[in-house]
């Protein structure tokens, strides 16, 4: 019984991480907006969503590796859990190591009052939420394999 719960619990974490980020990637797309639009929505969506894709993404990493030692028997599952893992854990290392510090930032800068020089603080933040996203939807996608598979 426990591990059709997990397998559940694991598709539905990881469709919310990853749809939340692809989401914002789309909507964040800063060629589309001015600098002032972006900047409050990425403060609203900062203030918003930090903690709760935080929880979201050490969830998902956790039932990803419960999910996998569940399945330790079936070694083409396990290893794409795994994998689905390990991307987890680069979500978690791309945002602490790279977002984070762009995002202390971008909560700091008044929209009535942008420097010229916000659309590299732009540009860097999407190069390192495309990564993550990216990273998420491998994952997903694996752990929505692993359930088609097994």
């Amino acid at each position: 019984m426990l591990s059709p719960s997990v397998r559940f619990l694991n598709i539905i974490l990881a469709a919310l991480l990853a749809g939340t980020s692809f989401g914002i990637w789309m909507i964040l797309n800063g060629s589309n907006l001015s600098p002032a639009a972006f900047i409050e929505q990425q403060q609203n969506i900062i203030s918003s969503l930090n903690a709760t894709m935080t929880t979201l993404v050490i969830s998902a990493t956790i039932i990803t590796i419960l999910s996998a030692f569940i399945h330790k028997q079936n070694k083409p599952v396990f290893i794409s859990l795994i994998l689905a893992a390990i991307c987890f854990i680069a979500c978690i290392l791309i945002s602490r190591f790279g977002n984070q510090a762009i995002n202390n930032s971008i909560m700091e800068l008044d929209p009535k009052a942008i420097s010229i020089t916000w659309p590299l603080l732009r540009d860097r933040w999407l190069s390192f939420h495309i990564l993550r996203t990216i990273a998420e939807l491998i994952a997903l996608s694996l752990i929505a394999w692993t359930n088609v598979r097994s």
